[in-house]
């Protein structure tokens, strides 16, 4: 953590105490654990769903939970959150974080592809977190938008987060043939920006975060 990065972090308003463990456990049992979404990033989602107040929530991409647990914070009762993992042993280290939060009765998680399980929840979202497999973001836009041939899975107002745009800055520079992950979020950028449908903004928090607001 540089020092700019560090400042940032001090003065944002603390973790609570659950999210500071899941953190510290992460670290300590997941090979890359710089995928957690942290405390700035965290708080954010909160924010953005207290303001939002969305009553239907869809995460793809759980890893150990620490964005599902910052998202269920900030939801009004009754409101469900439905996060996604494809990987049983982050979502293991999940699980028991889940159990032990106040917000637990808010929270549905889901193993398996979002690709494959999310449309079979019959609902549509008024707030979607993309943090799943860069080489899948093209295919969770088209169906979130319904552009794979189904029904859309959000609606006019609806807001889309989407986390790693920018992916350290290789989006800058021609991909590699086999550079997949690059490739799709040039794509799914390229989408988003393209879309008369939406409004969007690329914030630069951590590795690049876009809103995008369905018109």
């Amino acid at each position: 953590m540089d020092a700019l990065e560090r400042y940032i972090n001090d003065r944002t308003t603390p973790e609570d105490e659950l999210l500071h463990e899941l953190d510290r456990e992460t670290n300590l049992r997941v090979v890359q654990p710089r995928m957690l979404s942290g405390r700035v990033q965290g708080r954010l989602l909160e924010m953005l769903i207290r303001m939002l107040k969305p009553r239907t929530v869809l995460e793809i991409g759980m890893f150990t939970g620490y964005s599902a647990l910052s998202m269920a914070a900030g939801l009004d009762e009754g409101a469900v959150l439905h996060t996604f993992e494809v990987e049983d042993e982050t979502a293991a280290i999940a699980e028991p974080f889940f159990a032990r939060s106040p917000h637990r009765d808010k929270i549905k998680a889901h193993i398996g592809s979002a690709l494959d399980l999310a449309r079979g929840l019959g609902t549509e979202f008024d707030f979607v977190f993309v943090d799943g497999d860069k080489r899948e973001y093209p295919d969770y836009y088209r169906m979130l938008m319904g552009d794979d041939g189904g029904r859309p899975l959000v609606h006019s107002g609806s807001v889309i987060a989407a986390d790693n745009v920018l992916w350290s800055g290789k989006v800058l520079q021609p991909a590699a043939r086999n550079d997949r992950h690059t490739r799709a979020l040039q794509e799914f950028n390229d989408m988003v920006a393209a879309d008369h449908r939406v409004e969007n903004v690329i914030l630069p928090l951590r590795d690049g975060l876009t809103l995008i607001r369905v018109k």
